[in-house]
């Protein structure tokens, strides 16, 4: 695990200067405080820092061929990186080292791009081809590491985190006023968007190639599920699912430094505990808690998971003046906005657990994969809502819209009766219709034509999901889309923040794409969520622990302080005249979000945490560094 950076004069072919990536590389030291490294040759400059995980001794980077046409720097794991060693020599490749990095360069040499198809693991790297004058920059299939961009006169600029390429100009870009529109929409700012104008990230399993004076941006995964030609049994496809789970904890275990385990009261990291017992131990737990008013939330539920599975319990205290005091640092860690109150116990369990441990594994990844949340509840019997008579559905619709605070079932009545697959989808992720985001911003601030909407950037993924049912293909957009560039991307910078590595195990490629083959019976059936899941949990667990109400590290206690905050210090942020958001939206809409909210009429808590979230954002821009806002240009 490390952070990379990098420059290419791919135009005017001018050398880069060193004092440049020196300065780029240092924003992104704390990925890395074990070793630098550098290589500079004309318009070619890249840097690195190393968290030292894998081949302590050998893994400096960037790394070569012993011939040294083919360079790469490389964050993340490749977990096959033995088989792929043991193909690789076979084919009479010699390695100097034993580091995972070394097959990326060795199976470059033998397949060229498609090298990435034959790695299993989490990356975010550059290959550099001294001999094609070629740069390479690609983005794991799962999107668990980034890379982001931003290509100007000629001159590419890349990086690990966003820091690198600002410090590459000493700049600051201006807001994107449709990704800030798709960010208040859905939380998130979808790939390849970011909050900044100009600077973009690669979408998982893509990659940006540079050559001759061009760039191109293409899809190098594209994995296409297919259903198995004979329905699987219950047995089987449990007993499959769980030798798929067992090879992929062992091979995230592989590490030459301590590891643990971020654990929450949940099934999901008792089962992946459960599974990493089977390869050693006993492991350390970390566990976030929130003092005496909810030491019952979640902190005894994992202390119980700990006791019963063996492992070191070491519970994390956070208290609400803690939450408000960090809110700016933890933004400010992040880049870009994520509304998301699960990033504070991130960012606190993750400080703790790198006390012990460089490596941790995280139960992420079966919500998404086996329909853990409510909303896969609806896709999954949408069929039955979009088959009542016209006018029964619109009668029940109107009166679930007469409901005061179900936002997320008037949403849900709304987004499943629409006809066309994809923007069913996007209704389903929204946390408030399109009209009322359109309606914060200021006059002329977005495009004047249709630009803002998620269902373009998924078109490229439309066929990917030609074989799925409807859950299934909402799943492969979650899997493509919401989950790298929201909750895997928070998980990256929060734990990488304090040189932490954090691997996860449910996201292997193997596990993923077994799941994506089986029908929806698989993952919800007769109302249960996570059902094919839970029946492999069945034989580690206990029932009092697969009864338990998901928390998710009680981020829902969190959630509870943001909702009371509405009431004090963090509403004035939405009330304040000078607030920085207002350069771009209208006070007015802003406000009366908070007074619908405040009188119960309406729960817009998520909406408000977005504009409070984009509001701390912008406060910690510095102010010699923030570009006036502009409006947007109608093309």
């Amino acid at each position: 695990m490390c952070g990379i950076c990098g420059q290419f004069n791919f135009i005017r072919n001018e050398p880069v200067e060193p004092a440049t990536i020196r300065r780029m590389t240092g924003t992104i030291a704390h990925r890395g405080p074990d070793d630098e490294g550098y290589f500079l040759s004309g318009p070619v400059g890249l840097g690195f820092r190393r968290l030292s995980i894998i081949d302590l001794a050998g893994g400096h980077q960037p790394m070569s061929d012993a011939e040294q046409r083919v360079w790469v720097i490389f964050n993340g794991e490749i977990y096959n990186y033995l088989e792929l060693r043991a193909e690789l020599h076979a084919k009479g490749h010699q390695f100097r080292t034993k580091s995972d990095t070394e097959v990326i360069v060795h199976g470059y040499k033998e397949w060229g791009t498609d090298v990435f198809n034959h790695l299993n693991g989490m990356f975010g790297l550059a290959v550099w081809d001294v001999q094609k004058e070629r740069l390479v920059l690609a983005r794991d299939a799962m999107g668990i590491k980034l890379i982001y961009y931003r290509i100007a006169n000629g001159e590419l600029t890349f990086g690990s985190e966003i820091r690198p390429i600002l410090a590459a100009k000493n700049s600051q870009p201006e807001v994107d006023p449709v990704a800030l529109n798709l960010f208040l929409r859905f939380r998130y700012t979808p790939s390849p968007l970011t909050i900044f104008q100009g600077i973009r990230k690669l979408a998982p399993g893509t990659m940006l190639v540079i050559e001759r004076g061009e760039c191109r941006e293409e899809r190098w995964y594209n994995y296409t599920p297919v259903p198995f030609s004979s329905p699987k049994e219950d047995e089987e496809a449990t007993r499959e699912l769980l030798e798929l789970y067992r090879a992929a904890v062992r091979r995230h275990l592989l590490s030459d430094v301590p590891v643990g385990i971020l654990l929450s009261g949940g099934l999901d990291s008792g089962l992946l505990l459960a599974l990493m017992n089977e390869q050693g131990g006993p492991w350390p737990a970390y566990t976030i808690g929130y003092g005496e008013t909810f030491e019952d939330d979640e902190l005894v539920d994992a202390r119980e998971t700990a006791a019963l599975l063996g492992a070191r319990h070491v519970p994390v205290k956070l208290d609400r003046s803690e939450f408000e005091r960090s809110l700016p640092k933890i933004v400010e860690c992040l880049e870009e906005p994520i509304a998301t109150s699960s990033i504070v116990p991130m960012y606190f369990v993750s400080q703790r657990a790198r006390q012990d441990v460089k490596v941790a594994l995280i139960g992420q990844g079966p919500d998404e994969l086996f329909g853990g949340y409510k909303r896969h509840l609806g896709v999954r019997y949408g069929n039955w809502w979009r088959q009542l008579p016209t006018g029964l559905r619109s009668a029940v619709g109107f009166a679930v819209h007469g409901l005061p605070r179900n936002e997320t079932l008037k949403r849900g009545a709304h987004s499943l009766g629409l006809e066309n697959r994809l923007t069913r989808y996007q209704h389903v992720f929204s946390l408030a219709p399109e009209e009322t985001i359109d309606g914060l911003f200021r006059d002329d601030v977005l495009p004047g034509r249709p630009g803002h909407e998620l269902t373009e950037y998924w078109r490229g993924l439309a066929p990917q999901m030609a074989h799925t049912d409807e859950l299934g293909g909402f799943q492969l957009l979650e899997i493509r889309s919401s989950l790298p560039d929201e909750l895997l991307m928070y998980a990256d910078k929060l734990s990488m923040a304090h040189s932490l590595e954090v691997r996860v195990p449910y996201l292997d490629r193997t596990v993923v794409e077994y799941v994506q083959r089986l029908d929806a019976s698989f993952k919800i059936r007769r109302g249960t969520r996570k059902w094919l899941h839970r029946r492999v949990c069945q034989s580690y667990l206990p029932p009092r622990v697969l009864k338990r109400k998901k928390r998710g590290f009680a981020a829902n206690v969190v959630d509870e302080w943001f909702r009371s905050s509405l009431k004090g210090e963090l509403s004035e942020l939405l009330l304040d005249d000078s607030s920085l958001m207002f350069e771009l939206l209208k006070p007015d809409p802003v406000r009366k979000l908070l007074d619908t909210h405040r009188s119960r009429r309406q729960d817009n808590h998520k909406l408000l945490f977005s504009l409070v979230m984009i509001e701390q954002w912008l406060r910690g821009i510095p102010s010699d560094q923030r570009e006036p806002v502009q409006a947007a240009s109608t093309p």
